[in-house]
């Protein structure tokens, strides 16, 4: 029987969320940077740019490398032989207990303080738990007496866009997956990884799908074999014309969406055919280690070369300088769709919360907080700084989540321009076309290199919404993209869908 002490598993647990907060995958990293290389489209090669710097400097820094710092799963492999010991009298804790215990420890580390995005109960009051507790706990047991842990921080931009469906055993699998990535949108922040869990029961296929997101990308290598079995003829499949539909990185239309395809399966019954899709996003992380009893894990960084001819910032150059301080509708209607932009100046920020607070007051004829006229709004959630930051990482949300409220604040509120991530639904659209303005988009999954163009940041309304608040950033050169224009013409690879 193999002893492993408690206070290892949640030490490592916990060391392990901070690690995967600022470290990529090398893997990773080296198949965005194939990926920059190759592409063809400015917008898309601009925003793998801005995630490999982004990287870079997330890994320099130990800062998170996206302002949404994930749902903490855990997935235990526990050996028959092992046995989970604490130090002192009283009953072993269970391992959701240990799992919980190391997330808060970790999330909660003064030195790199990771945003809590776990709220107690979906219905009502939706109380934030504050140190992103509980874990999601999954336990295998296994012969051998050691425990193999995989740890994730999975953001809820990739988790939203999960898909099922129940196939006819003789359904095409790939004909599915393709069909789904038109209408998953830009929102999970391309590009990243797709995970695939087949058979097994329902259930079954949703965790397979999301398990399978951990492990290394190889799917260049299956390029260079001739003995491909089923599941890896489908992986290449799928990658080929996923990536063929010209998505392109954030959406923005280019040669890749996709990094690898993952597949994982199981017995299911024979007349079934059950598929999960899974996105793993630009911000992926997760880290596997095991324990034996000899002590925490030893992570071990990523050697400082896989970022070797990353620059240390975006070059300056490019994109047009606007400021914000003087910003005039005139002004908003020379930008084109597709253009840089360089923002400096003060911002506004503000998410799903404020959004509805500001549109209740508009309706009982309020005067609002905050005045929105000639402003540019920015749609983020930041993690709090730390000594030396007038912010933490701070890149965009998913702007749909914000379209229901467009008119209202375009038509009465004189409001210029709104930033964030994705593209845009048609309400959001019109409204955008009618009042003559623009929408702009940062890069999702690039919020360290975001944060290093913000100098100040005040609250200016709905304190108690903390991280939602209502701040006012002043930013110098903040890289933006015009996704939308005045007359409603959009980048988005979506336009054409």
């Amino acid at each position: 029987m193999r002893t492993i002490r408690a206070e290892d598993l949640v030490s490592s647990i916990a060391d392990a969320l901070q690690f995967v907060s600022y470290y990529h995958p090398a893997d990773f990293v080296g198949a965005l940077k194939d990926a920059y290389q190759k592409e063809t489209s400015p917008p898309a090669r601009n925003a793998l740019l801005q995630l490999l710097v982004n990287s870079k400097l997330s890994a320099q820094a130990h800062r998170p490398i996206c302002q949404d710092t994930g749902v903490a799963h855990v997935f235990f492999k526990l050996g028959m032989d092992v046995r989970i010991q604490v130090d002192g009298d009283g009953p072993t804790p269970s391992l959701q207990t240990l799992a919980n215990a190391g997330v808060s420890q970790g999330y909660t580390y003064p030195g790199n303080p990771l945003r809590a995005s776990m709220i107690r109960q979906p219905l009502g009051d939706r109380c934030n738990t504050g140190d992103n507790t509980p874990a999601i706990v999954h336990v295998e047991m296994v012969e051998g007496d050691t425990l193999e842990v995989i740890v994730v921080a999975k953001g809820g931009g990739g988790d939203v866009k999960a898909r099922y469906a129940m196939l006819n055993p003789s359904d095409s699998v790939a004909d599915w997956v393709v069909s789904q990535l038109p209408g998953m949108g830009a929102g999970w922040c391309p590009p990243g990884v797709l995970g695939l869990g087949i058979g097994g029961s329902p259930e079954q296929a949703m965790v397979m799908a999301k398990r399978s997101l951990f492990a290394p990308i190889d799917i260049q290598n299956l390029r260079n074999r001739n003995d491909l079995d089923e599941a890896e003829r489908l992986r290449v499949e799928i990658f080929d014309r996923v990536n063929a539909l010209g998505i392109g990185a954030q959406g923005l239309g280019g040669d890749t969406t996709i990094l690898d395809v993952k597949i994982v399966q199981a017995p299911s019954h024979a007349a079934l055919l059950p598929v999960a899709l899974m996105p793993n996003c630009a911000a992926t992380r997760f880290v596997s280690f095991t324990l034996d009893g000899s002590g925490p894990a030893k992570l071990v960084a990523p050697d400082a070369a896989v970022w070797e001819g990353v620059p240390q910032a975006m070059p300056s150059s490019e994109g047009r300088r606007v400021n914000l301080d003087t910003l005039s509708l005139e002004e908003v209607r020379t930008w084109k769709a597709g253009e840089l932009l360089l923002l400096s100046g003060r911002l506004l920020t503000g998410r799903d919360a404020a959004h509805k607070r500001l549109v209740d007051m508009l309706e009982r004829g309020e005067t609002l907080p905050v005045d929105l006229k000639n402003r540019a709004i920015y749609y983020v959630g930041p993690v709090d700084p730390i000594e030396g930051e007038a912010v933490g990482p701070a890149g965009p949300t998913t702007s749909a989540r914000m379209d229901k409220f467009m008119p209202a604040l375009l038509e009465q509120t004189g409001l210029l321009v709104s930033v964030g991530k994705a593209e845009r639904g048609p309400v959001a659209i019109e409204a955008i076309k009618k009042a003559g303005v623009a929408y702009l988009v940062a890069v999702g999954g690039a919020a360290y290199l975001v944060s290093k163009a913000i100098e100040s940041a005040t609250v200016l309304a709905f304190e108690d919404l903390g991280m939602e608040a209502i701040y006012e950033f002043v930013v110098r050169d903040m890289p933006v993209t015009v996704a939308i224009d005045h007359m409603g013409r959009t980048i988005h690879w979506m336009k054409s869908v």
